[in-house]
């Protein structure tokens, strides 16, 4: 029950290895009249129906602790695997808790169901096929890419995002949320995939900016902004939520978002679309979080919401009460934002991986600091006086032609 105390629930869950149901001790006390309940020490003519009694009983409870348990188990080990994957030593002795329980003649054919169920599950390797060593993924190519905005299709590059982002995405270990160790100094060891995921974001947004920029002609500007909207917006369609952020990021880049003139000449569909993309993922996440809501996994959700949430939790909630105790309101808050994490990372996206596009979006060759990118901007579309401004929109073109350096 779940108004049962701690002591209580805990004696149910131990009454069956302290009291062995089929070894009941000979009874040598005189009877004692007990108003017709069952005693310990009766030995009337009812005694053996007492004990039968007795035993039904506490087969009952029994039953109830050992399913209640490997209900618990079946959620951590289906929910959590990593914990079993990452200690050696917590999986082996949970194998042979249900060794022990499937072996055991007194307990009943659901219980020895349960526990074989739970002992493949626990087991079950992983095909080498379907591991992927991040490692290997993400290191940079060889040789530079011959591939470029160009050539290579929206559906492949926005397939081959949400491939690379879902598998850092999935390593991430329910560890690496708490007590905002992405923050930490030793953030390198705490959170890892965190910040591999955080690095891999900032690296697709400067390739956007990058790709665009670099084009020195306005019509191959636009083609490369009208690309990028398409692969932002099959993105979304692929619930890569992470991998619309990263180009909408590149889009009010500075050096991107002060192309005016390039802007003016982009169709009015793109333009659409964008702002479109921009209002899921605009403001306090609150659209964002409906479309989360909405849709089924896979996904990938945009990591930096939670992380926020996380970090709100953290400071603005203490970890004790006022009389010492464990504050349980927050390890619950905390555990909703790292359940709904883990919701999305259960389900793998049928995706191939295609190198030549991934050797592409991991190409560090193609990628320009932000210094020179906004030079290049200026040389695109150097910046205006607002006297020269002025002058454009009211039709003066006699003096207002000067430029302002940065």
């Amino acid at each position: 029950s779940s108004t049962s105390t701690a002591a209580a629930a805990f004696a149910i869950a131990t009454s069956a290895s302290s009291n062995p149901r089929d070894h009941t001790p000979p009874v040598t006390k005189p009877a004692i009249n007990t108003g017709g309940r069952c005693s310990v020490g009766d030995v009337s003519l009812r005694s053996g129906s007492c004990r039968e009694r007795n035993r039904r009983k506490e087969s009952v409870m029994s039953t109830a602790a050992t399913m209640r348990v490997l209900n618990v188990l079946r959620h951590w080990v289906s929910k959590h695997a990593q914990d079993f994957e990452m200690d050696q030593r917590l999986k082996n002795l949970t194998i042979e808790f249900l060794d022990d329980i499937i072996y055991s003649p007194n307990l009943l054919p659901a219980e020895h169901k349960a526990a074989s169920q739970l002992l493949r599950l626990i087991t079950k390797e992983e095909p080498e096929s379907s591991k992927v060593d991040l490692d290997l993924l993400l290191a940079p190519p060889m040789t530079p890419s011959k591939e470029n905005i160009e050539t290579l299709s929206a559906l492949e590059i926005a397939e081959q995002m949400t491939y690379v982002d879902h598998q850092i995405f999935v390593s991430i270990s329910s560890e690496e949320f708490l007590g905002q160790a992405w923050m930490k100094t030793d953030k390198a060891t705490k959170a890892p995939h965190i910040i591999l995921m955080t690095k891999r974001f900032n690296e697709v947004s400067q390739l956007v900016v990058s790709e665009i920029v670099r084009r020195s002609n306005m019509a191959s500007r636009i083609a490369a902004i009208e690309k990028w909207a398409a692969v932002a917006d099959i993105s979304r369609c692929l619930h890569n939520f992470n991998g619309v952020l990263q180009v909408c990021a590149a889009f009010t880049n500075s050096s991107v978002f002060r192309l005016k003139k390039t802007w003016e000449k982009v169709s009015k569909t793109t333009k659409q679309t964008i702002e479109k993309l921009q209002n899921i993922v605009d403001g306090r996440f609150r659209n964002l979080r409906d479309a989360l809501h909405r849709c089924d996994p896979p996904c990938i959700p945009y990591l930096g919401m939670y992380l926020t949430d996380l970090s709100f939790i953290e400071e603005g909630t203490p970890n004790f009460t006022d009389d010492g105790l464990l504050n349980f309101s927050k390890m619950r808050m905390i555990a909703h934002v790292i359940r709904e994490i883990r919701h999305f990372q259960q389900t793998p996206y049928k995706i191939d991986l295609i190198t030549k596009v991934t050797n592409y979006l991991l190409d560090p060759s193609l990628l320009l600091d932000d210094d020179e990118l906004y030079r290049m901007s200026l040389e695109i579309e150097p910046r205006t006086s607002r006297l020269t401004a002025e002058g454009i929109f009211s039709g003066d073109r006699a003096s207002n032609q000067e430029t302002t350096p940065r």
